[in-house]
């Protein structure tokens, strides 16, 4: 056995109890998803796809009951046409919101590939149609009551949460914490909805945010629900009367989501979704011990080793270019899929800075495969996400070892 293996077993050693943890958690929304199969009655002809108009799509209709039943909310929408989170978060506040309204975010700034969408200059933002955005930021990485209150009139009509990180060395939000900061804004009479960006956070806990207080929910299907399974696609979820709204945005005013055709059908999609709790146990393992390893070299990464992540992702510091470099670089060489090509930063679409981003991926940009990315910028700060499975995850840090140890 060679040091680096040592090493590695010790770190296992460590992690063993929120290895433990997690299983449960895993246990927990593996039942949850079951029901929720159970109660939607799915059966094979579900995963047939539709041609043309696509009425009377049983499989599409299912499926937004089965993913609405999953998260423990009213309704949903489910769909391949949705490309990206992004694009469904854009679809959703797109629907839910009108000329002279305010969306307030409470969370800090949005991630990159949302402020187009939200204040870009004659690009068809929100911005464009006369929608107004204010934002609070962060007090110690967390909701600012007083700043929140202060913000807060009549002319808010959604209040956006994003759960993730983003770009940022911090925590994401626990369910626990989303619970608090709904409960506070509906303390101050807001009447309208609250919105949250569930991207990376989907089964990580044993709540979901539509069960501490949020109207809708968005996220996409190459991260957590999808389960590793699903090609594309996004789902928003949420109470009856917004997801209405939100479907008048998707297809038209006049037909909502009476329509809307798949040919290929949609088996990988339920399939994804019921793979969904055990791969995020295997993503959540596999961030655990990548941030042992690195925090014993001494690299600073969040959430701290003591606790368990409330996403699947992992913002590691490092000192040097070099050594962010080094790290996502042998993600891509431990990948299944293009392990050959040496990632270089490039001007993104969408993001501020060159991001170098490693995800030699099954499903193209699939977040939930084990990839890495981030802005190639002082701090540098590699985002560690996903792994279909633990030994994936633990070959990759073994490859990442042998480079940032020899370095």
């Amino acid at each position: 056995m060679t040091a680096i293996d040592e090493f590695i077993k010790r770190c296992e050693e460590k992690s063993h109890d929120k290895y433990r943890l997690i299983e449960d958690i895993a246990y927990f929304n593996q039942i949850k998803v079951l029901k929720a199969f159970e109660k939607c009655r799915v059966a094979t002809r579900h995963f047939n796809g539709t041609s043309g108009y696509g009425y009377d799509d049983e499989g599409r209709d299912t499926l937004g009951k089965l993913y609405a039943y999953s998260f423990g909310a009213d309704a949903g929408i489910v769909s391949p046409h949705l490309v990206s989170g992004t694009h469904s978060l854009t679809v959703a506040l797109f629907g839910l919101l009108r000329p002279d309204d305010t969306l307030l975010c409470v969370s800090g700034m949005p991630y990159d590939t949302i402020r187009g969408v939200i204040y870009g200059d004659n690009n068809g933002s929100l911005k464009d149609f006369g929608v107004n955005f204010e934002y609070c930021e962060l007090k110690n990485d967390k909701f600012d009551f007083n700043s929140i209150k202060n913000k807060l009139n009549n002319k808010v009509k959604v209040v956006y949460i994003q759960r993730s990180r983003g770009y940022e060395l911090r925590d994401a939000f626990s369910c626990e914490e989303i619970g608090e900061v709904c409960e506070f804004v509906r303390s101050l009479g807001f009447e309208g909805c609250i919105f949250v960006d569930n991207c990376y956070g989907e089964f990580v806990e044993k709540s979901e945010p539509t069960d501490v207080g949020a109207d809708i929910i968005v996220g996409s299907l190459i991260k957590n629900a999808g389960g590793g399974l699903a090609p594309t696609g996004g789902y928003i979820v949420g109470k009856q009367k917004y997801i209405d709204m939100i479907g008048k945005r998707l297809t038209a005013p006049s037909i909502g989501l009476e329509v809307g055709s798949y040919l290929g059908g949609y088996q990988y999609f339920y399939q994804g979704l019921f793979m969904a709790p055990h791969i995020v146990a295997q993503a959540l393992k596999t961030s655990i011990l990548i941030g042992q390893a690195m925090c014993d070299l001494g690299f600073e990464n969040y959430p701290k080793i003591d606790k368990i992540p409330h996403d699947i992702t992992r913002a590691i510091k490092f000192d040097s270019a070099e050594n962010m470099v080094n790290f996502i670089r042998e993600v891509q060489y431990a990948s299944p899929v293009d392990s050959y090509v040496t990632c270089e930063p490039w001007d993104m679409p969408g993001y501020d800075d060159k991001i170098i981003m490693a995800a030699g991926t099954f499903v193209s940009g699939a977040s939930i495969e084990l990839s890495a990315d981030g802005p190639v910028k002082p701090p540098y700060i590699a985002y560690f996400q996903g792994g279909l499975t633990y030994e994936h995850g633990k070959y990759a840090l073994e490859r990442i070892l042998n480079k940032i140890i020899k370095h």
